[in-house]
């Protein structure tokens, strides 16, 4: 016996999910649609623990989805922002090379974003850095000044708004427990609390998302591995200045962008995010720490060989929780940087999904059945990509209530 039938049920009410819900919405009003989520509110976790900067498209392959989604998802996100008063900034950023090892990737970067069509790119010499961002220095730097930066909480919570006054229902504080189709059609979604049919499910379980595919039957080889990213703040006395976006050359071995400073919409300049093992799926400073998730993530041999491959990497990663440490890292761009100029922040926990292998999944990934899709993997920029991944959902989701 079910409580409720849906046409569409959508899984998870953070940015990606809410965004998928509006378009479906708004292309077919008739349809009912349900949006579930175990918190109390929208957003609370990757979407409400992010620096907030909207990604240009600088970093992604061209030809992949984040190249692709994240570019018209910005574009998407800032007209939604202009039209309901959402305040949003275009402060640049500054991806700055340190030394010669960095011109080489600081090219590809380049290259990078002129195939994915970012506006207004330009190479600037060491000594035009200061023209921009005062307190930073290097060799060669790549601008980008149409990236900018917003909250993403107050999108999410808009959204949220024009769902519920769309008719769409809102059922918060409702924790899913399983996914499973049935015989006849039919998806059921059992909750804490009841249990949901739907014609279509739309699973964006983020933290979650691989233990949601495992219940509704598909078989999943690889896992969410929750790395927590830590910030700190720019002190308010502080005598760096930064304007916008200070970035280093990432890494090409891995999908995270190094230590950097960003200005956010608020004013407040935060300082980071490490990448570092999580104490759980949901270790918030303060929050749910979670051995049995530790115990999950160490039993996976994808981790464990990540580990093997990447012992210089971690251990760095760790060390960063030391602030005079994290101070010296920082000092790589923002010479003038000290411990005292950092005050202690905010913390996220990125959802990323690792194969078998011990590779870090780059690009958004999807897991499909008859009649259920799982995002299964939806890190950065997926906040700036949201309104266009909910495109691709919606996509998806048309093509199941088709059959």
């Amino acid at each position: 016996m079910t409580d409720t039938a849906y046409d569409v049920v959508v899984i998870g009410a953070g940015i990606v999910g809410l965004a998928a819900a509006r378009t479906i919405k708004m292309r077919h009003p008739q349809l009912s649609v349900a949006v579930v989520d175990k918190e109390p509110d929208v957003g609370v976790h990757q979407t409400g623990h992010n620096s907030g900067v909207l990604h240009s498209g600088i970093y992604y392959k061209p030809g992949s989805l984040k190249a692709r989604l994240c570019v018209r998802g910005k574009a998407l996100v800032e007209q939604y922002a202009a039209e309901r008063g959402i305040p949003f900034e275009h402060n640049g950023k500054l991806v700055i090379a340190v030394d010669e090892v960095d011109i080489a990737r600081l090219d590809e970067l380049e290259r990078r974003g002129n195939a994915n069509g970012v506006a207004g790119l330009e190479r600037i010499p060491g000594e035009a850095i200061a023209e921009f961002e005062p307190s930073a220095t290097g060799i060669a730097a790549l601008r980008s000044p149409a990236t900018g930066v917003i909250d993403y909480s107050l999108v999410a919570r808009s959204v949220a708004g024009d769902l519920t006054s769309s008719g769409v229902d809102l059922r918060l504080g409702t924790e899913v427990t399983s996914v499973r189709e049935d015989d006849n059609g039919r998806v059921l979604v059992h909750t804490d609390g009841a249990t949901l049919a739907a014609r279509c499910v739309l699973a964006c379980g983020g933290l979650h998302a691989d233990r949601l595919a495992q219940s509704s039957g598909l078989q999943i080889d690889s896992k969410i591995v929750p790395f927590k990213g830590l910030y700190f703040r720019l002190a308010d006395d502080s005598d760096i200045e930064v304007r916008g976006n200070i970035y280093p050359v990432p890494d090409p071995r891995f999908p995270f962008l190094g230590v950097h400073l960003t200005r956010r919409i608020d004013g407040s300049v935060v300082v980071g995010p490490t990448a570092m093992l999580a104490a759980g799926r949901e270790a918030y400073p303060g929050g749910r720490k979670s051995m049995s998730d530790v115990i999950d993530a160490l039993g996976f041999s994808g981790l464990r060989r990540f580990l093997v491959r990447s012992p210089v990497s971690a251990l760095r990663e760790l060390a960063y929780n030391i602030k005079p440490i994290y101070a010296r890292a920082a000092r790589r761009l923002v010479p003038e940087i000290r411990s005292s100029d950092l005050m202690s922040g905010m913390a996220g926990i990125r959802a990323q999904l690792m194969a078998p292998d011990g590779a870090l999944v780059d690009d958004f990934a999807f897991a499909e059945s008859a009649r259920v899709v799982h995002v299964l993997n939806a890190p950065s920029p997926a906040a700036t990509a949201s309104f266009a991944i909910g495109e691709v959902l919606a996509d998806k989701v048309e093509e199941r209530l088709k059959r």
